[in-house]
């Protein structure tokens, strides 16, 4: 069954938005926010970075985070079986960046090593060097998911070009 080029392009733009709109977010994370918490105490750093993965989950990211994987799944399909000519392989980039780059390692990597963090007592010195290992793993895994969301969005936004 072949999707309509509205509802495609409709899907291809909100993909896009969505993938640049976590990239954003994330590189935010990589270039500013991780970078000032390593400047501060443990304790401080723990502390803040527990109400941060607290803080983050919230309607406004979560609509984000799991809608973008939600079209980009959607987008996956129409690019393996119905896709425009000539689209098919820039629609399955923009969205397995997204669903591999992004949520996978969010959900693989990102979400597992914030759970180990949850579980610290930022006042406790034995809890610093896991801090310290967290910052240099999370924020190396994090600028994966940064640069799969930016050339996610990028796949996407030449797709919605092509659509347009």
């Amino acid at each position: 069954m072949m999707i309509p080029d509205s509802i495609l392009s409709l899907l291809t733009v909100v993909g896009a938005v969505g993938s640049g709109l976590a990239g954003g977010l994330l590189f935010a994370f990589s270039t500013a926010v991780m970078p000032a918490l390593s400047r501060q105490s443990e304790a401080c750093g723990i502390s803040a970075m527990q109400a941060v993965n607290v803080v983050i989950l919230n309607p406004l990211f979560l609509i984000l985070f799991l809608g973008t994987a939600g079209v980009s799944l959607a987008l996956a399909v129409v690019a393996l079986t119905s896709a425009p000519e000539g689209l098919g392989l820039l629609l399955l980039a923009g969205a397995l960046l997204y669903l591999i780059g992004v949520f996978g390692v969010t959900m693989a990597i990102n979400v597992p090593l914030n759970n180990r963090l949850a579980a610290l007592a930022a006042d406790r010195r034995d809890s610093w060097p896991e801090w310290r290992r967290y910052l240099e793993r999370w924020t190396r895994w994090n600028h994966v998911r940064s640069a799969a969301a930016a050339l996610g969005s990028l796949a996407l936004t030449l797709a919605a070009l092509r659509l347009g």
